[in-house]
């Protein structure tokens, strides 16, 4: 068991940068809390949890400009989660 778990984490730290997942950046408020997800550090996804009420997504007005970095985006919308299952 030992060494299925080297083995493991051994592969895991081989991982060349650009397969690794992205990185999140927690901006913590008074009144909500901002998870940004980056990847090759380009803004991917910017999750926001309000103190009250339901999380919700930013996404750019156009998904087409932009190479899907939120910061090159000319307008970002609010989206929430209507159904999960």
């Amino acid at each position: 068991m030992a060494t299925l778990l080297l083995a493991t984490a051994a592969s895991y730290a081989s991982e060349p940068e650009d397969l690794r997942g992205p990185d999140v950046t927690i901006i913590a408020g008074e009144e909500r809390t901002v998870y940004e997800y980056r990847q090759n550090g380009h803004l991917r996804m910017v999750k926001i949890v309000p103190h009250w009420g339901k999380p919700y997504y930013l996404f750019p007005r156009d998904q087409t400009a932009g190479f899907g970095d939120l910061e090159e985006a000319d307008m970002l919308l609010p989206t929430w989660v209507i159904v999960e299952f």
